[in-house]
């Protein structure tokens, strides 16, 4: 088995706090990524609705407010966020791991979400967490 991981390291012009709800908030998720039930509660069991693969299912794994969450996604991956502040910011670190890429399905997942963490769904996080309104934080 071959295995990878999608590996995002990026600055986001918003405290650890204000990143933390926008994970961890259903509202606040489901306007970045994808509406679902998530919780930051040690094996909360939850769903997100994905466009195109529909529902899928996740549990927390791990919580460690407000620096780091992590949850199983799908069954087979994980998805561990790392949140460290940094001068007027927070740098993001996001590790989508359990890629076994001599199977067909996840090596098409991983060409696909690497960019799609980069270059999309990442951005809308950051948008969202830096405007916030300050009485929300």
């Amino acid at each position: 088995m071959s295995e990878k991981a999608i590996v995002v390291d990026q600055f986001v012009a918003a405290t650890p706090e204000r990143i933390w709800r926008v994970l961890t908030e259903p509202e606040l998720l489901a306007r970045w990524w994808a509406p679902g039930d998530v919780a930051p509660v040690v094996g909360h069991q939850f769903h997100l609705q994905m466009p195109k693969w529909g529902e899928v299912a996740c549990e927390v794994t791990h919580v460690e407010a407000p620096t780091r969450f992590t949850y199983t996604f799908n069954g087979d991956w994980t998805l561990d966020w790392r949140l460290a502040p940094e001068g007027r910011g927070t740098r993001l670190f996001l590790e989508h791991s359990g890629f076994d890429l001599d199977n067909n399905r996840h090596r098409i997942a991983f060409d696909r979400m690497g960019p799609g963490w980069r270059d999309d769904v990442l951005p809308r996080l950051a948008v969202l967490a830096a405007e916030l309104p300050a009485n929300l934080v």
